[in-house]
């Protein structure tokens, strides 16, 4: 998408409905069934398992989002759309635990009925079925009510290939979409809402795993340790990323590529890893004294190494630049993760807090040494202010909105 397509909606900034905010309480509920799905099985077949149920969930809310974005939705037809794709995606949460049980079928028509009202929603658009769009109402919706009716091993088969179809749409269709105007503030902000509830599952894993139990010392210890790691991978987004995320769409060449690839991609990968952490919690705040197995050890770690590691991918993705200070944490926490399947679950939380707080200790003195080192605006002398001085452990070095990104 060039420039000049780019430039519709600039002088309005779009903001987010009360009707995108109360469907995203759906999803709310869909993320906690997915999170309780994996607790009940958190082994390598069990985590695919989880996966595959993830993506139609999350693709489903993506749509919703991309047609927000690019269309004026605060009217009674598109709010009823919403609350219509939201009542689909109620009935996809409540199949979510028998997903490989005798609730596929519900999984899957509830799926193809939230792309059909897509569909719908955005058919005056000339061609919008030759798209996403289209994808999900003729080929991975049809995937997903097929899955449902065969076995368990089959059907996660068809519905990983469901899943493919859907995430190869944009790619697939990419020259299709390059008229799409999309609204460089809404995206983020939207998709920065959705990491926020799944970290919201994160709280959840720590409080109700923590009610259930007597709190002596170690149970707190554990509990603040927990929200510790909690806090640092909020922090990790919600202070140094989120407004380099909203500056780089901002200022891209191709909105619909930087959108296709830090939100739609970047974003399954944040949020699926936040998930795992959240289980990872349920299984150590528990009990903080016993040792944990590998599984437990694999999301607890494994998700927050994968959450770190996905920035590496979005700041290149972003501004050509290595994240390294999150690519060596990465390492550190995943070079960390055998170690803790024999050590107590106390000392695991203890330690990947300890992890995290280094972390973002250092990407704060990065920030404020690139901030001082910027240029100055005004007789005082102070730094130039803006998304990107207040985000330059993101951006890597470019420390002035308008600069070289």
């Amino acid at each position: 998408m060039g420039n000049a397509g780019e430039a519709v909606g600039e002088s309005a900034e779009k903001r987010v409905t009360w009707a995108e905010l109360y469907f995203d309480l759906i999803f709310v509920f869909a993320i906690t069934q997915v999170s309780g799905l994996l607790h009940h099985r958190h082994d390598p077949v069990g985590i695919v398992q989880a996966l595959v149920v993830f993506v139609p969930v999350y693709w489903c809310w993506v749509g919703t989002t991309v047609q927000a974005n690019i269309r004026d939705v605060d009217t009674a037809r598109d709010r009823l759309g919403i609350l219509a794709v939201g009542l689909t995606g109620l009935m996809m949460a409540l199949a979510v635990p028998g997903a490989y049980g005798n609730r596929g079928v519900l999984l899957g028509a509830g799926y193809w009925a939230a792309r059909i009202v897509l569909l719908l929603l955005v058919v005056r658009i000339p061609g919008a079925w030759r798209g996403p769009y289209g994808v999900g109402v003729l080929v991975s919706g049809p995937l997903l009510v097929a899955g449902g009716l065969l076995p368990e091993g089959p059907r996660v088969l068809l519905w990983a290939l469901a899943a493919l179809c859907d995430l190869a749409g944009p790619v697939v269709f990419r020259r299709r979409l390059a008229n799409v105007a999309y609204h460089p503030a809404h995206m983020p902000e939207r998709f920065a809402l959705f990491l926020l509830v799944a970290l919201g599952e994160s709280i959840v894993g720590i409080g109700a795993s923590a009610a259930a139990v007597p709190l002596d010392a170690a149970e707190l210890v554990a509990v603040t340790a927990a929200f510790t790691i909690s806090a640092g991978l909020w922090w990790q987004y919600f202070v140094f990323a989120a407004d380099a995320m909203r500056h780089a769409v901002a200022v891209a060449d191709s909105r619909r590529d930087m959108v296709r690839r830090v939100f739609q991609y970047g974003h399954l990968a944040l949020a699926a890893s936040v998930i795992a952490v959240a289980v990872g919690f349920g299984e150590t705040v528990a009990d903080p004294r016993r040792a944990l197995g590998a599984g437990a050890v694999g999301l607890l770690y494994g998700g927050c190494g994968l959450y770190l590691l996905t920035f590496g991918y979005t700041r290149w993705m972003m501004f050509r630049s290595v994240a390294t200070t999150r690519i060596v944490a990465a390492g550190v926490v995943l070079a960390l993760a055998p170690a803790m399947v024999r050590w107590p679950a106390l000392a695991a939380l203890v330690a990947l807090a300890v992890v995290m707080v280094v972390l973002n200790v250092v990407e704060h003195l990065i920030v404020t040494r690139a901030a001082a080192d910027g240029p100055t605006d005004g007789p005082a002398g102070e730094p130039a202010a803006g998304p990107v001085a207040e985000t330059a452990a993101e951006t890597a070095g470019h420390p002035v909105v308008g600069g070289p990104v």
